[in-house]
C-alpha cells in the first residue's frame, strides 16, 4: 500500500486528495485519509484575456500552500500535481508553474485534454462494476473552462474535450443577468450545442449506454434534484438523476436570482455565479445525446490521478 497526494488544479477550484492506494488483480483500493477542495477561480478572466490574474494565482498559491502542510503532515510518499484547461490557456502560465514549484518542490504537469479525459474515466469508473451498469460508459467531467467526453468499457476508447465550461460560458454569454436572459441563455445553448456537435465528429456518442456524470456542476446539480437540505457527497455518490430532473433543476436554476441560488443547502458559495451554466451544460449533453439518466460520481479526475500513483 502507498499513500499518494494528488492535486486538481481547474479552471475553477483546486483539490487535494491524499490517499492510501492499493493494487490488485481485483481492481485495487482507494481509501480516502484526506479530501479538500476549495473555491480558487483560477481560470477568472483567462476566455478574455489569454492571462491567468495575479489576484487568482494568488488565490490559488494560498490554497495550495495550506494543501503542501496537509501533505507533509499526512507522510505522503508520492505527490502529482495536475493543471487543465485554464492553464494551458494561459499565455503567462510559466507564472503558475513556478509558484507551484515554490510550494509542493514539483512541477505541474500541465496536461492535454485527452490526458484528462483519461484520467477523468479511470477515477469515475474503476468501482463501477459492482453497479453493473450497461457498458460502453459516457463519461463526462463538466469543468471550469472544458468538458471532457471519454467513451469506453474498461479503457478508453474515444475522447474529446471541447471548451464548454461552467466558468468560461458565464463569462462569455451569462455574466449579465440575475437571472440571465432568454437571449443569453440562448445564446448559450448555441456554443454549447456546437461544441456537442464537434464531439458527436470524434467520439460515437450513440455507442454509449451508461452516462456517467463528474464534477461539481453535475453534484450539485444531483444534490437539488434529490432535495437535500445539505451537501452530502455519500448520498450523492453513484446516484441516478433522470433528463426530467436535470432539466427542471436547470430551468429553475436559470429563473432564480443570485440570492435564491445562494440559499440552496447543498450549493458551494463557489458555484452560485456559475452554476446555471453549468446545469445547462449537463441538460443539453441529455437530449443532445438522447440519455434518459445520469450516474453521478463523486470521483473523478482527482482519484485518477491517485490511481497513476499506485
Amino acid at each position: 500500500m502507498t499513500r499518494v497526494a494528488a492535486i486538481d488544479c481547474g479552471t475553477n477550484s483546486v483539490r487535494l486528495l491524499i490517499a492510501d492506494v492499493a493494487g490488485g488483480e481485483d481492481g485495487g483500493s482507494l481509501t480516502d485519509v484526506e479530501r479538500r477542495m476549495e473555491i480558487v477561480r483560477l481560470g477568472q478572466g483567462v476566455d478574455e484575456t489569454g492571462r491567468l490574474a495575479p489576484e487568482a494565482l494568488e488565490r490559488t498559491f494560498a490554497a495550495m500552500r495550506g494543501y503542501a502542510g496537509l501533505i507533509e503532515r499526512h507522510g505522503a510518499e508520492k505527490v502529482r500535481v495536475v493543471a487543465t484547461s485554464a492553464t494551458r490557456d494561459a499565455a503567462n502560465r510559466a507564472d503558475f508553474v513556478g509558484g507551484v514549484v515554490e510550494i509542493f518542490g514539483a512541477v505541474p504537469e500541465v496536461i492535454t485534454g485527452d490526458e484528462e479525459a483519461r484520467l477523468s474515466f479511470t477515477g469515475a469508473t474503476r468501482e463501477l462494476a459492482a453497479l453493473r451498469p450497461a457498458r460502453p460508459y459516457l463519461v463526462v467531467d463538466i469543468g471550469g473552462g472544458s468538458t471532457e467526453f471519454v467513451l469506453g468499457s474498461s479503457s478508453v476508447q474515444a475522447a474529446r474535450s471541447v471548451d464548454i465550461g461552467c466558468v468560461r460560458m458565464t463569462e462569455r454569454h451569462l455574466r449579465d443577468g440575475d437571472p440571465p436572459s432568454p437571449e443569453q441563455v440562448a445564446e448559450t445553448v448555441a456554443d454549447i450545442d456546437t461544441a456537442l456537435a464537434a464531439v458527436r465528429e470524434a467520439v460515437p456518442v450513440d455507442e454509449a449506454r451508461t452516462l456517467v456524470g463528474l464534477a461539481g456542476s453535475v453534484t450539485t446539480v444531483a444534490g437539488i434534484a434529490m432535495d437535500l437540505p445539505a451537501y452530502d457527497p455519500a448520498r450523492i455518490h453513484l446516484s441516478r438523476i433522470t433528463a426530467l430532473q436535470v432539466h427542471e433543476v436547470t430551468r429553475d436554476l436559470l429563473r432564480a436570482t443570485r440570492e435564491e441560488r445562494a440559499a440552496l443547502g447543498v450549493m458551494h458559495p463557489g458555484r452560485v455565479d456559475v452554476i446555471g451554466a453549468g446545469a445547462l451544460i449537463l441538460d443539453r449533453i441529455m437530449r443532445e445525446y438522447g440519455f434518459g439518466a445520469v450516474v453521478v460520481s463523486e470521483h473523478d479526475i482527482l482519484d485518477g490521478i491517485a490511481w497513476s500513483l499506485e
